[in-house]
């Protein structure tokens, strides 16, 4: 039976040597009691004191287990170094939650949310550490940037009032909304095919353009017009958006810009305004502008003239030029590099020095028409004349960047004209009139080390072993040339000229409801569970004293008065 010692025993020097030193051989025990050998000893939580005892070797912290029967006090002369019996343990009770907190926090730097997550629930230390770790933002930012300014009304987040693993919670649980009910609304304005469009969440707007050569903004709540603009002369192929500044590109090969004006609640002013300084158009491309991109200090353009042009946003000027083989069909930048494709190829190029980083040979059969690229811009997904869709991880060594081909998926019978992607569904629209979802967050998991660097884990897969899309959106006639993804809907346009927006907010509030009530089932479960206890334990309790009570019960006879008659007589 164990029982615990004292807090304080005293032993010898070699004894608390032997605990620091646990690669030390095991002696056999020839100095104790057979008693002590037989029924033996396990000894924890030993931890010197900082304040030994002179004379009487060092005061260990702590209790000590024994399997005895009786206390055995262990003495300097009973106990050293040469004395230890062969069935001792010994263990100095530590853990990793008795580590600072700084090393703790480095040590869970090295886990994915998922296991961070599941880490919080060991402990109080571990929820509060694991809780309040910077890697929560981390996770975010690769996944979809830093929050916007501004989100769905609907979203119910409070970036003020929630910290970044609440944060990182809610946007997973709003990304499972595509896979649930939805609702179409059509927007009408438009008098030819639509070659374009541009979701920007922050601002709650919808850029849209085409073969009518004017661009339209609608507000993305109610799907009203807000306003358009004037004919720009030619076909518009490409528009992009920030809150600061609107781009469109044409087959003349200009890059018609609108600055936004402060105070408007829509931003910009399409209508000529009497303010010249509102809207700038750049010459520079000899070719049509198929593709545009903005970032905070630069903006991109890609041309059948076979380059791509990156442009100053202050000056707006050309400040650097990437020349390709072939027509340049779509583009995505990330910080100082920008990934592109021409032809059957893609290009990944470095903006600072615009040297070519890495290049993709005969990625489809035929041209590349759409691509996107992850947040973080280690992974690029190419959509081609083929109908198929690929996906490549860009790595770089400090030498050099190569890329791995990982996954690829044959959703479409027909060319893929343009491909979206927010983590982690990956949107495509093809010429055959139908859309599909791909979630690859598995394709995607990645970990990280202790030294900063993210190591990827992702393995190469054969076409048979990836999964379908998850889902098919149809409904179209025919050639949809463009779609965007982003709060909670999905945006496209074709050759019918109406813009669709898919709402998946239905689902989101549905699925708030499903798990509120299911927090409400839960909550009545374990109320249930702890009556039946208290039950049950009231019923243990009743028949222990009743047992007791037969148990101690004394039988009493008591004489009738026939039996005290005749004693009487007697």
């Amino acid at each position: 039976m164990a029982f615990e010692c004292p807090k304080s025993a005293e032993v010898s020097q070699n004894l608390v040597h032997f605990v620091a030193n646990p690669g030390i051989g095991i002696v056999e025990s020839n100095q104790l009691s057979s008693k002590s050998l037989t029924e033996g000893i396990a000894t924890s939580n030993l931890v010197p004191d900082t304040k030994p005892q002179s004379g009487k070797g060092v005061k260990l912290k702590g209790a000590s287990k024994f399997n005895s029967k009786k206390g055995i006090k262990a003495s300097a002369k009973a106990v050293n170094q040469s004395s230890i019996p062969g069935d001792v343990v010994f263990d100095c009770g530590l853990s990793i939650t008795d580590l600072p907190t700084t090393l703790i926090s480095e040590i869970l730097n090295c886990l994915d949310p998922k296991d961070l997550g599941v880490v919080s629930c060991v402990s109080t230390i571990f929820q509060r550490v694991a809780s309040e770790h910077h890697a929560w933002k981390q996770f975010y930012c690769e996944r979809w940037g830093l929050p916007t300014a501004s989100l769905p009304v609907d979203s119910g987040v409070e970036e003020d009032d929630k910290s970044w693993k609440e944060l990182f919670v809610e946007r997973e649980f709003r990304s499972k909304t595509f896979m649930g009910r939805y609702s179409i609304e059509l927007l009408y304005g438009h008098t030819e095919a639509v070659r374009t469009v541009f979701l920007l969440a922050s601002a709650k707007l919808i850029f849209t353009s085409g073969y009518d050569s004017v661009v339209r903004m609608w507000d993305m709540e109610n799907g009203l017009s807000i306003a358009s603009s004037r004919p720009l002369g030619c076909t518009i192929r490409a528009v992009a958006a920030d809150r600061k500044l609107l781009i469109a590109g044409g087959t003349d090969g200009f890059i018609h810009c609108w600055r936004a004006v402060e105070g408007l609640p829509h931003l910009f002013e399409l209508k000529a305004s009497p303010n010249q300084n509102s809207e700038v158009r750049l010459w520079g491309h000899e070719g049509p502008i198929t593709s545009l991109a903005l970032d905070l200090t630069r903006i991109y353009s890609g041309s059948w003239d076979t380059t791509v042009r990156v442009w100053d946003r202050h000056s707006m000027k050309c400040s650097a030029v990437m020349r390709h083989s072939d027509w340049v069909w779509a583009l995505v930048p990330h910080d100082t590099t920008v990934a592109s494709t021409s032809g059957s190829n893609v290009y990944v190029w470095d903006t600072v020095s615009g040297a070519l980083m890495t290049i993709v040979h005969d990625a489809h059969v035929g041209n590349i028409y759409a691509l996107a690229r992850s947040h973080t811009g280690d992974f690029l997904f190419t959509g081609g004349e083929d109908g198929a869709i690929h996906m490549y991880e860009i790595v770089n060594d400090g030498f050099e960047s190569k890329s791995l081909h990982i996954a690829a998926w044959v959703p479409h019978s027909t060319a893929v004209y343009s491909l979206a992607f927010e983590f982690p569904w990956l949107v495509s629209a093809s010429s055959d009139g139908k859309m599909a979802l791909i979630d690859v967050r598995k394709l995607l998991r990645t970990s990280r080390r202790a030294l900063g660097k993210r190591v990827s884990k992702v393995k190469r897969l054969d076409g048979d072993k990836v999964e379908p899309p998850q889902r098919m959106l149809h409904g179209f006639k025919s050639n949809l040339f463009s779609v965007d993804i982003g709060a909670d809907r999905i945006v496209c346009g074709g050759e019918e000229g109406v813009v669709r927006i898919w709402n998946f907010t239905e689902a989101l509030e549905i699925e708030r409801r499903v798990r509120a009530l299911r927090g409400i089932r839960l909550e009545n479960r374990m109320r249930r569970r702890k009556l039946q206890t208290e039950l049950s334990n009231k019923s243990d309790r009743s028949e222990q004293c009743s047992v007791a009570a037969k148990k101690n019960s004394v039988t009493c006879i008591w004489p009738n008065k026939r039996g005290m008659s005749g004693k009487l007589k007697a």
